[in-house]
Formats: C-alpha cells, structure tokens, sequence
C-alpha cells in the first residue's frame, strides 16, 4: 500500500523545499497546498487575504486539502494553519502520514530575512516585532502540530526523512 505525505508546520519551515525533494526520492507527486488554491482562485494568498479576509482563505484551503484522498502516492506541503482549522488535522491524520517540521521562531526568522520573501500575510518582513508575532502563532499552533505522526526538530533533509519513514512506516509507503 501507498500512502500520502502531509508536511506540516510554520512557514519558513522548509515544507516546500523538502517536500519537493522528499516526493522525487520516492517516486510521488509533490503538491503545494498554496500554489493549488491560487490556481484555483486565480490570485495570490496575499490578495485573497486582502480581499476577502483569513476566514474565506480557511475556508479555500479546507476545500483543496479535501481534494486529496488516500493513497494517492504524494507528499503535500500545506499552509502554516492548514492542521489548526476546520477539522484540517483530522483529515490529514485520515489520508496519510503527517510530519511536522520543528523549526524554532528565531531560526524562522531568519529563513524570512534571508529568502526575504514577503508573500507570508499574516508575517510581515517590516514587523520591527516580528520575532514575538512568530512565537505567538508557533505557540498557538503547537498543540495542534505535535499531534503529527512523527516530529522532526530543526534543520534536516530529504535524507533523514526518508530514513524515519522507513523506519516507521515502510508498510504504508511502499
């Protein structure tokens, strides 16, 4: 049997990286839970925020998240607040396997200034205070992350995931 890979955890936390990486090491299909919906909306995550507020795009996210069924062979890379919102956990936790990349606020931050993206809206680079605002959304998300099947502290790669999985649910992804 196959099964999916759901990524979970902060913006900046290396979800789209690896996932990338992770899905061609195995022979599955990457998804990015964000570039869907702003195909699907024909805007950025930014505007539909902007435009229609974080309730709508919640309600947005839930409906491409649902699109995905079991063992479709891919490993998915969701929004920040995917597992914290309408039901968003349980659904992953009932399609596949959910890893939650650790990434501590200061080393988030970092990653921020560093790729100096600024498509996050709820993190914005001119935040004089935006290490505090990390820490107070990591801390609000945390109950709901480390409800993940496995947890992987900070920096890691595709290789390491891999070896955990394999460890742990070698059933399931072969």
């Amino acid at each position: 049997m196959t099964t999916n890979i759901f990524l979970v955890g902060m913006p900046s936390s290396g979800k789209s990286t690896l996932g990338r990486q992770l899905a061609k090491s195995l022979g599955y299909e990457f998804v990015d839970l964000d570039a869907r919906i702003e195909i699907a909306e024909g805007k950025k995550i930014s505007e539909i925020f902007a435009l229609n507020g974080e309730e709508y795009f919640r309600k947005v996210e839930n409906q491409q998240l649902k699109k995905i069924q079991k063992d479709m062979r891919l490993v998915v890379a969701t929004g920040g607040g995917v597992p914290c919102f309408l039901d968003g956990l349980e659904y992953i936790k009932n399609n596949g396997i959910s890893i939650f990349l650790d990434v501590k606020p200061d080393r988030l931050l970092e990653r921020m200034q560093v790729s100096k993206k600024n498509e996050r809206p709820l993190y914005d680079l001119e935040n004089k205070d935006l290490l505090s605002t990390l820490s107070d959304k990591y801390n609000e998300r945390l109950p709901f992350y480390t409800q993940a099947d496995i947890t992987i502290e900070g920096d890691t790669d595709p290789a390491a995931i891999l070896w955990i999985l394999e460890a742990e649910f070698a059933r399931k992804i072969h």
